[in-house]
C-alpha cells in the first residue's frame, strides 16, 4: 500500500471473506497501518458497512459493502528521524570516537540497553 489513499474505497465482500471479522478484514486491506489506527477508524465511524457503523467484531456477510475512507500517514522514515536539537546534543556529548568505540557522556538515568 502506498503512504496515502486519496479516495474513498468501497469493497464488496465476496465468499472469500464471508464470516471474517471486520477488524481482521481491514488489517488485510490496510497492510502496514498500525492496529491502533484501524480501531480508531472503526470507533470514529469512518469505516462503514452497508452505510452503517459496525463494531470491530462484526462478522462480514457476502454482499456487504465496506466503505474505507481516504487514509494519509507519514512515511515510516519520517517517524524514525530524531529532532535536530537532539542530534546536535548527542554530537556534543561524544567524548571519544574511533572505528570500534564510541564513548558518550550520557545523563544519569538514561537507559543504554533496549528492553
Amino acid at each position: 500500500m502506498s503512504n496515502s489513499m486519496q479516495s474513498v474505497q468501497s469493497v464488496e465482500i465476496t465468499e472469500r471473506h464471508h464470516d471474517q471479522r471486520l477488524d481482521n478484514f481491514l488489517m488485510g486491506q490496510l497492510k502496514g497501518l498500525p492496529k491502533s489506527l484501524v480501531y480508531k477508524l472503526l470507533r470514529s465511524g469512518q469505516v462503514r458497512v452497508n452505510k452503517g457503523r459496525k463494531k470491530p467484531e462484526y462478522r462480514l456477510q457476502t454482499g456487504d459493502v465496506v466503505r474505507i475512507p481516504p487514509i494519509s500517514r507519514q512515511d515510516k522514515q519520517d517517524d524514525d528521524v530524531a529532532p535536530k536539537f537532539l542530534l546536535e546534543q548527542l554530537r556534543q556529548s561524544i567524548l571519544f570516537e574511533d572505528e570500534q568505540l564510541l564513548a558518550i557522556n550520557k545523563p544519569v538515568g538514561l537507559a543504554v540497553h533496549g528492553g
